[in-house]
């Protein structure tokens, strides 16, 4: 499962995957698929990833949609500096897991199981901005 998340958690765009499938093939459906925003950005300004995500062709492609990365690189950077920001997506991510229907996968239709996610995401939404 991949996830973007905003600040606060909420999730704002989600994809399943198959496990034989490398994170960094998920990450530009993702960012199709954030609606956009109402505001004078029409876009995420920021987009802070881990070292699965270390291509240049997807920097290249965050560049041109004018999104500033924060992509650590491999062999250089240490990821402990992203973990101030990645929290936000692992709590998201147990927030889907504590749903009993997701814990494990009981569904074997792929479209099934994305709805549920779905329906997850918007609970998780609709709790974290009513407070």
């Amino acid at each position: 499962m991949h996830l973007i998340t905003n600040r606060n958690g909420v999730p704002l765009s989600l994809g399943i995957s198959g496990a034989n499938l490398h994170d960094s093939l998920g990450l530009q459906p993702l960012v199709r698929g954030i609606p956009p925003i109402r505001s004078r950005r029409r876009r995420p300004a920021k987009l802070h990833a881990d070292k699965g995500y270390d291509y240049d062709h997807l920097r290249t492609w965050l560049r041109k949609r004018r999104i500033r990365h924060r992509i650590a690189r491999k062999g250089i950077e240490s990821s402990t500096r992203l973990g101030r920001h990645r929290w936000v997506v692992e709590r998201t991510v147990s927030w889907l897991a504590g749903c009993r229907r997701l814990h494990r996968r009981y569904e074997r239709m792929t479209e099934h199981f994305l709805a549920f996610v779905g329906i997850a995401a918007a609970l998780i939404s609709y709790r974290r901005l009513s407070k």
